[in-house]
């Protein structure tokens, strides 16, 4: 009876997980705040309105809010990681993150950031809270019940700290006077793994999607850009109600900024005396594109650097939405501000216009403001994509491949030796990240990229696995399945998974749904390991008419293997060998060249003989994927020129 009861209600809960998997239940949140902001003493009060809705199947007993502004202060979290972090040597220098290095530790108290809590409430009822640093933790009175939706109200007060990361005051760099990211409480993510109070170390973020409604209280002055839509537009003028127009004069001492987004999950807005508006609105329909940044006199090449800004979002939309999906937000905004540039809903903090970190940022809004992805822990899922997916408009909008720009830069300096190593290892897209990967993986540094994204011994293997290792993800991917399918998937996945935070199964799933080819093996290896690929050409010979060519397997992570022969007539004959695990191949790729799909390659043989009826003295040439897309780490291996 014990056994039965059990069994029934192990099925009963795999049954309702799938059911979770495929229509995954999200909280919602709906902001409403208004601050007001001291700029004399960089210090601000506000109010906070925040419905929350427990949409999850069980009720919370407790809820936990981000207080970011608590990391700026000497000896946080975020300070001892930097400082530590800052011992150990990467190529001879210090590991830690330039921006951050051990400016916390020195902050003075009129410098430092932070959030207090003056008072909070749940449906009006005094609330017991306690401080983590940068994590809040509310033991509630009464439990949130499944499928109830509760109001809390809360009086807060803040210091915006000098510049060090993401979000702050009077950067020198950029001049700007105010970068308010992550500046109000934020209630914490809780989804089918639970609550996700992650305290602010140094990465990247997790929300929940919802509504806001903030209003901004200034000194008249100041002029901001930020997420969402100015309602009063008309009130406030500088271009929001129709370009070109003059900040609106005003009696007050202050000046009331009210933005609205909906379905996002944070809300970014920065201010200053000296910012210029340009405004351009895509046609039928779509959104309006602004530039904000800092006006520097006497400077037309700062004018039109950021008013290129606009012009080249406005040429590479349509190529994206074709390629990664739709946006679906009325506005975007290129706006001055932050240390270097980071992605938040409908708007981005840049340092500077420069169109690669343009186009990364912006795609952020795929890949981590509509399908929102833990970071914490699948920071490859956002950061790698949105790289694959930069360099991908990059050479839509510059007309050539990476590969490309590495050889142009090679003729220019002849005698750099990682110019040399990247034109002669990579393929023709992605070549950067690719070239990166491979020291990584030749470091010993290298840890897998299940690793929790503030848990990494090092910056360097974080960055790396992240962004670069993330993007061969991708673009690996299209080897294996062919990159016609790869693309379709990557919409699939953008149409099935927007608005639900999927993870690392969730992406595999639709991968091989589109597919037709099984692929956990490739996630198994890729992300949960650090074993490397690497193919050789073996040996071959003739034998009673019959040419053989012997491939081994040196590296411990198995693949399909293209092998291509050219014949001493010029022709090219292409020998795909899927791996067993796949239970499928790829189509073919170039219909014009002569393919043939042999039987597959079992993982658990470190050798493959390909057998063809041909004089082995026809071949000239024979090579492991010519298309390089195989992140193999030794490719000098993979070539074998013949000169009988």
């Amino acid at each position: 009876m014990k056994k039965t009861i059990v069994l029934f209600f192990a099925a009963l809960t795999v049954s309702a997980f799938a059911v979770a998997q495929t229509d995954r239940w999200q909280q919602a949140v709906k902001y409403t705040m208004n601050i007001d902001m001291d700029v004399n003493t960089s210090r601000f009060t506000g109010k906070q309105k925040l419905e929350y809705s427990n949409n999850s199947p069980v009720a919370l007993t407790k809820v936990f809010y981000h207080l970011y502004f608590n990391a700026f202060q000497p000896n946080s979290s975020m300070d001892a990681r930097s400082r530590e972090l800052g011992k150990v040597l990467v190529n001879g220098r210090p590991d830690w993150d330039g921006r951050v290095k051990d400016r916390i530790l020195n902050l003075k108290p009129d410098e430092i950031g932070y959030q207090k809590i003056i008072s909070l409430k749940m449906n009006g009822v005094p609330q017991p809270f306690k401080y983590h640093e940068t994590i809040l933790e509310v033991n509630l009175t009464k439990p949130i019940a499944s499928k109830t939706k509760v109001v809390f109200d809360m009086e807060f007060e803040a210091q915006v700290p000098l510049q060090i990361r993401r979000s702050g005051r009077d950067n020198p760099t950029t001049g700007v006077r105010y970068s308010m990211a992550q500046w109000y409480p934020k209630m914490c993510e809780y989804d089918y793994e639970g609550w996700h109070p992650t305290p602010y170390v140094a990465r990247e973020f997790y929300g929940v999607w919802g509504d806001f409604d903030v209003t901004i209280n200034i000194e008249k002055s100041y002029k901001i850009g930020g997420t969402g839509v100015l309602v009063n537009a008309k009130e406030i003028g500088w271009g929001y109600d129709a370009p070109g127009t003059e900040l609106k004069p005003t009696t007050k001492a202050k000046r009331s900024w009210r933005f609205t987004g909906q379905n996002i999950h944070d809300f970014v807005w920065c201010a200053d005396p000296e910012y210029k508006h340009l405004v351009y609105k895509m046609p039928d329909g779509g959104p309006t594109l602004h530039s904000i940044y800092n006006y520097k006199e006497n400077d037309p090449k700062n004018d039109s650097a950021w008013a290129l800004v606009l012009t080249a979002a406005a040429k590479a939309l349509p190529f994206i939405e074709n390629n990664f999906g739709k946006y679906p937000y009325p506005q975007y905004s290129f706006i001055q501000g932050g240390d270097g540039g980071m992605e938040y809903p409908m708007a981005t903090l840049l340092v500077g216009p420069g169109l690669g970190t343009v186009f990364h940022e912006w795609l952020h809004s795929w890949y981590q403001m509509m399908l929102g992805t833990n970071e914490a822990m699948y920071a490859w899922m956002d950061e790698g994509f949105t790289s694959y997916a930069e360099d991908q408009v990059s050479k839509f909008y510059d007309k050539k491949s990476a590969l490309q720009g590495f050889r142009e830069a090679l003729v220019q300096n002849p005698n750099n030796k990682n110019l040399k190593e990247i034109v002669s290892t990579t393929p023709e897209d992605h070549s950067g990240a690719y070239f990166s990967y491979f020291a990584l993986a030749k470091s010993g540094l290298e840890e897998p990229m299940t690793t929790h994204s503030d848990h990494y011994n090092s910056n360097y293997a974080y960055s790396t696995a992240a962004y670069s290792k993330g993007e061969v993800f991708m673009e690996q991917l299209g080897y294996i399945v062919g990159a016609a399918v790869r693309n379709k998937i990557l919409l699939e996945y953008y149409n099935k998974w927007r608005f639900k935070h999927p993870n690392a199964n969730d992406l595999i799933r639709v991968a091989e749904d589109i597919s037709g080819i099984q692929l956990d093996w490739y996630k198994e290896y890729w992300v949960n390991t650090t074993k490397t690929i690497d193919y050789k050409i073996d040996s071959l010979w003739e034998e009673n008419g019959v040419s053989k060519i012997r491939l081994k397997r040196i590296g411990h992570m198995p693949m399909p293997v293209d092998l291509q022969l050219t014949y001493k007539d010029g022709s090219t004959e292409m020998f795909n060998i899927p791996l067993n695990l796949m239970f499928g191949n790829k189509p073919n790729e170039q219909p014009a060249q002569k393919r043939e799909v042999l039987e597959a390659w079992k993982w658990t043989h470190p050798t493959y003989i390909v057998e063809m009826k041909r004089r082995l003295t026809d071949i000239k040439i024979a090579e492991l994927d010519p298309s390089k897309r195989m992140a193999d780490v030794e490719r000098k291996n993979n070539l074998l020129e013949l000169n009988w």
